[in-house]
């Protein structure tokens, strides 16, 4: 397996880096080579969430500690938002599609990112969900209400359409929330016609197999993409974050709809990959979200984000 990074400047020479939300900014970028497989991570921008969200009832001052030591506090958080990009020579697949235009000003800026990288949207075959939180679906209608990848084929696992596309689903989610459930739902029925299903363990797509990692959603979906002995694992938002979500994985999360189970699946998924000495790719991972996952020394039982 091959890393490479780089850094860019807006306007520059290099059309294979990343998007640079700042223009003047510049922008470290990381692509991966898996055989024939390439693989970069574009950049949608950020979220801003206020910190009780990520939290939850976490200790304050051991949680605080361990934000204090990532430059942090607990008054607002704001995490990256990275898009893996896969491309085979055959098939140009996309991990989730951002935010769009209707969710945060900060968020939504995958098409800069494909523009830069020189994929045109009717070139993706197509768009495989780790789940249908906002900040990964919302993306998937334009400005016009038009599909933003009109040419793709759309793969989304089983148990979290149904939950999704269940009109009721927003009677019975958490009131703050409900927006969620409205959104996912108007924009799941655009590509009713013209989505593929899948359950924990199927190859997908070729190399590409499909890892069950529910809690933060109920039917949240890890892709492990392989070629020969090298591979890697697109987490989405089962790993959330870089800070406490590897200290502490087994604290509850104000970000998983089911906290207990959100927390099992992180610490299992955590001592896979330590174990496995397998790379990472997380979406709100600090930006290009690529790395490696380390248990940690403090006896705590943690683990430890190191980027490539």
């Amino acid at each position: 397996m091959k890393i490479t990074r780089r850094t860019i400047l807006a306007g520059g020479a290099s059309t294979l880096g990343l998007s640079l939300i700042n223009p003047a900014s510049a922008w470290a970028s990381t692509s991966m080579q898996l055989g024939n497989i390439r693989i970069d991570t574009l950049s949608d921008g950020n979220l801003v969430l206020p910190g009780n969200l990520i939290l939850g009832d976490a200790p304050v001052g051991e949680a605080d500690a361990i934000l204090a030591a990532h430059g942090l506090t607990r008054e607002r958080f704001e995490p990256d938002c990275n898009i893996t990009l896969m491309r085979d020579g055959e098939r140009t697949i996309l991990f989730d599609v951002g935010a769009g235009p209707d969710f945060q000003q900060s968020a939504g800026k995958l098409a800069q990112a494909l523009e830069i990288a020189e994929v045109d949207p009717y070139d993706v075959t197509h768009v495989v969900f780790t789940h249908a939180h906002p900040d990964h679906l919302w993306g998937l209608l334009d400005d016009f209400d038009d599909l933003t990848f009109p040419e793709a084929t759309y793969l989304m696992g089983r148990a979290e359409w149904d939950y999704w596309i269940n009109p009721e689903t927003k009677n019975t989610i958490a009131e703050s929330r409900q927006s969620f459930a409205v959104g996912a739902h108007r924009r799941l029925l655009a590509v009713e016609d013209n989505i593929e299903f899948f359950n924990d363990g199927q190859e997908i797509l070729p190399g590409v197999a499909a890892r069950a990692t529910f809690g933060h959603t109920p039917g949240h979906m890890a892709f492990e993409i392989r070629s020969g002995s090298n591979a890697t694992m697109i987490v989405g938002d089962a790993i959330a974050n870089h800070h406490v979500a590897f200290a502490r994985p087994d604290w509850a999360s104000g970000s998983d709809q089911d906290t207990d189970m959100g927390a099992a699946t992180r610490v299992a998924l955590l001592d896979q990959l330590a174990g496995e000495k397998m790379s990472v790719i997380g979406f709100h991972l600090p930006t290009p979200g690529i790395g490696y996952v380390e248990k940690a020394t403090d006896g705590n039982g943690g683990y430890m984000f190191v980027p490539a």
